[in-house]
């Protein structure tokens, strides 16, 4: 059978890079998922998936018009949640079911109960994907899929085998059992000889068959009198009774059998014994999940849009009104923020941005923006923006501050400089790397001089790059750097203030580190002038 995927086209084959936790870390991306659901497993599958970065522009713009189709069709995404978690407790019946210590009658109650909601799974499915126009090719072939089991898998007649299973085993009140005796009237044998629908009558035959016990107490071979009529009105168990365990035994056996018997039966059924809906659980769960979290953020007024998907070979960006995530959930929790909104690209002038800006101007804020937006991208989900186009990275490589007790053994500038050297060992001219504050532990003369360093090796590597620093110089000395063949050209980034306000835009432009520092300080009245006048006043 074709294998089918809501994440790959046929014929396509995984091709990933999974993110490094540090990155994980450095994008805030478990606050995201915290807020994409609320439950612990599904955050598992949904991190999982997320991290797995796929390059492949066929494969990411499959996956944009599954998405697309998600996004459009809230009710859809309803249904088959619904259904997806009808499938999910099947599971756990299936696993009951392949338990030999739960008891037979157990067993085929969880079988019925398990299979009862497969057809009831797919029966919504179904329907959930006839009664929706998709147009993505995703789930066009899961409709497909889904209507082959319906229409060609003795579907109708499995529902109603086991809507009869479940009538006849609801319905069972009492069994009739044979005892067979030797000549002593011992008993040697016991059967069943009927499942009945309705329950037994105490005042019957056994009654009497109590009442004629004293008449034949002797040829019982020491079992007394009291002893069975004890058992009969309640006052002893099957496993005091040799006669009561040997009828459980034979009721288990036969129980067994019959669990046997309806698996055989069923094995009939295509598609009945593996379940194969089941394994595409994630892959729903984690389309619905993210469209459900789109569309708060849509419905609150910011813009969430479909990615459109460039050739790798372009290595570029272009974007309006990009914005970071981690404030768009903070706003939805209630906080007052006037989120703002930045226009960036990425292009063979403007290849490996050194970004400055004031402290808490937003550098490490739009640095996270530029991972989260490719990291969704590519996995075909909207992206917190006005348009963007992009070519795909084969890999996120950040570059944050490390934790301090990471850098006992070789001390700060150690690590920052051995973290960089991975970086690089992994990174190719594809790949998309992020550098927020990086060498500032050290002294500004060591740091600049191992920055310049570092960003000229950028420029050999080619790889897209936004190198967020606080040292002005660095950006100064552009034409130094670009003096360097490569295939990407260095470019300066700056996050704006206005009338000694953070305004929080980013633009193409010369470092601007004095005037940032006379705003911020004639805001404050600290200017000369001002100190000045207030001297002499």
């Amino acid at each position: 059978m074709e294998q089918i995927s809501l994440m790959y086209p046929a014929g396509k084959e995984p091709n990933t890079k999974t993110l490094s936790d540090e990155a994980c870390n450095d994008l805030s991306l478990d606050y995201i998922f915290n807020f994409v659901t609320k439950s612990e497993d599904e955050r598992r599958v949904i991190k999982r998936m997320t991290l797995e970065l796929e390059s492949d522009p066929e494969v990411i713009r499959y996956r944009c018009d599954v998405f697309e189709d998600i996004m459009r069709y809230p009710e859809l995404r309803t249904r088959m949640t619904n259904a997806l978690d009808q499938l999910n407790y099947m599971k756990t019946l299936g696993t009951s079911f392949m338990d030999d210590t739960v008891a037979p009658l157990w067993q085929l109650i969880n079988r019925l109960r398990e299979l009862e909601i497969y057809i009831n799974c797919i029966t919504e499915i179904h329907f959930a994907l006839g009664d929706t126009p998709v147009k993505s090719e995703g789930l066009r072939r899961m409709k497909d899929y889904v209507a082959s089991i319906y229409n060609e898998s003795g579907f109708e007649y499995l529902s109603a085998d086991i809507k009869a299973l479940l009538t006849e085993t609801s319905e069972i009140r009492s069994i009739t059992v044979g005892v067979n005796l030797d000549s002593m009237l011992r008993p040697v044998e016991v059967g069943i000889m009927s499942v009945n629908h309705k329950s037994f009558n105490h005042t019957g035959i056994l009654d009497k068959f109590i009442g004629f016990l004293p008449q034949i107490g002797a040829m019982l071979d020491g079992r007394s009198v009291d002893s069975l009529t004890k058992i009969h009105s309640g006052g002893g168990t099957a496993e005091d009774d040799p006669l009561m365990k040997n009828l459980c035994g034979t009721m288990t056996n036969m129980l067994g059998s019959t669990v046997k018997h309806l698996n055989s039966t069923l094995s009939r059924y295509v598609n009945i014994s593996g379940y194969s809906l089941t394994r595409f659980i994630p892959e729903f769960l984690f389309y619905i999940r993210w469209a459900d979290f789109c569309a708060k953020i849509m419905n609150a007024g910011m813009p969430m849009t479909r990615p459109v998907i460039l050739d790798s070979e372009c290595k570029s960006m272009c974007s309006r009104g990009i914005y970071n995530l981690k404030l768009a959930i903070n706003k939805l929790k209630g906080q007052q923020i006037d989120i703002v909104g930045n226009d960036f690209e990425f292009s063979r002038d403007h290849g490996i941005y050194i970004m400055n800006g004031p402290n808490r101007g937003g550098k490490t804020t739009f640095t996270q923006v530029i991972g989260v937006i490719f990291l969704l991208a590519q996995h075909g989900i909207y992206v917190p923006a006005e348009s963007l186009s992009l070519s795909p990275c084969d890999n996120i490589l950040t570059h944050f501050p490390a934790d301090e007790n990471k850098t006992v053994n070789l001390g700060r500038l150690g690590e920052e400089s051995k973290r960089i050297s991975e970086i690089f060992a992994a990174a190719t001219d594809k790949s998309l790397l992020l550098f927020n504050e990086s060498l500032s532990t050290t002294s500004f003369t060591e740091g600049l001089y191992i920055a310049k360093d570092v960003v000229r090796a950028l420029r050999c590597l080619g790889a897209r790059t936004v190198f967020n620093t606080h040292m002005h110089e660095l950006a100064a000395g552009l034409d130094e750097m670009n003096a360097v063949k490569g295939d990407l050209r260095v470019a300066s980034l700056i996050t704006g203030i206005h009338e000694g306000q953070r305004s929080y835009k980013v633009s193409i432009a010369p470092p601007e580190g004095v005037s940032y520092a006379r705003d911020i300080a004639e805001k404050y009245g600290v200017s000369f002038e001002q100190l000045h006048r207030a001297i002499c006043a």
